[in-house]
């Protein structure tokens, strides 16, 4: 579970009664979409032949873009997250943050389920010993990543959901 029981009016757009502005949700999708291809390498390295992961990633930047509707996006992370299920380890956990990218263009607050994932997965390519500052680093990576009009936003979301995305923000 990544999104909290009550959704944050931050994360939702101001034409549904929120306050984040289309440019805002851009910035949020674009930066999931670096997280996840951040660590795409590890999907792609144990199946090369399935781009459901890399499409997922494609068609969130092409949303931006107003190339495709929003539901072509979430439907290309939930092809992703359907890539994920058979795996195990860091391949599995850079299909589902390529996933939760492409289901930001639909619910802003998947951000953070990228991000989450990305993370995981980089503790996950690692031997054990080496996991917390494999963690550490891809958390640092992200954060060295976000826009300054967002970033407030995304730490003070990584603060408040940090427990529910298994702490994975502790950097």
């Amino acid at each position: 579970m990544i999104l909290p029981e009550v959704r944050d009016p931050r994360f939702v757009t101001i034409r549904r009664g929120g306050t984040l502005t289309d440019s805002d949700h851009h910035l949020l999708a674009l930066w999931a979409a670096s997280c996840a291809e951040h660590v795409l390498d590890f999907f792609e390295s144990a199946q090369p032949d399935d781009l459901r992961p890399r499409q997922a990633i494609e068609k969130v930047r092409a949303w931006v873009r107003g190339e495709v509707k929003m539901t072509q996006a979430r439907a290309a992370g939930g092809h992703s997250m359907g890539a994920a299920r058979d795996l195990r380890g860091a391949a599995r956990h850079a299909a589902y943050a390529a996933g939760q990218a492409g289901a930001v263009a639909h619910v802003a607050a998947h951000e953070l389920g990228a991000a989450a994932y990305a993370i995981k997965a980089a503790r996950a390519a690692v031997p054990e010993s080496e996991g917390d500052v494999a963690a550490r680093l891809e958390c640092q990576w992200q954060r060295d990543q976000l826009p300054e009009s967002i970033r407030e936003l995304v730490l003070d979301d990584q603060r408040l959901r940090n427990d529910i995305c298994w702490s994975v923000f502790d950097c």
